[in-house]
């Protein structure tokens, strides 16, 4: 019988979280577009997301493409840093890619939300 102390075991390998459309979009709804202060969501200045198996471990890529609501918004770097670092706190989420698309155009009359175009004057 030996003294010295016995070496713990590893822990059993968990499945990576399971990473959901409704998570990714959850996390963007929070975002707000910092000039008009409306949710980025809302605004309709999210055009989709892809989420991918990551081929190096086990979890989820996903991919977003966005919009702004100018090519020259001035906000358009820290709204794209915003929306990536929301979606990497997703648990089960191992790798971020947002792209900027600018087709089609913004268009807050047909991809805002009832809200969003009521906030903005729109109705």
């Amino acid at each position: 019988m030996s003294d010295a102390p016995e070496t713990p075991k590893p822990a059993p390998a968990t499945p990576a979280a399971e990473v959901t459309f409704k998570a990714v979009g959850a996390a963007i709804v929070p975002v707000q577009d910092p000039e008009i202060r409306i949710g980025i969501a809302d605004l309709g200045l999210i055009y989709g997301a892809e989420l991918a198996k990551d081929p190096q471990g086990g979890g989820t890529r996903v991919r977003v493409r966005m919009s702004l609501t100018s090519p020259a918004c001035p906000y358009g770097p820290m709204l794209l840093a915003s929306v990536h670092a929301a979606i990497a706190k997703i648990p089960g989420v191992t790798d971020v890619d947002v792209d900027l698309a600018f087709d089609p155009m913004w268009d807050p009359r047909t991809m805002a939300s009832d809200e969003a175009k009521d906030q903005l004057g729109i109705f």
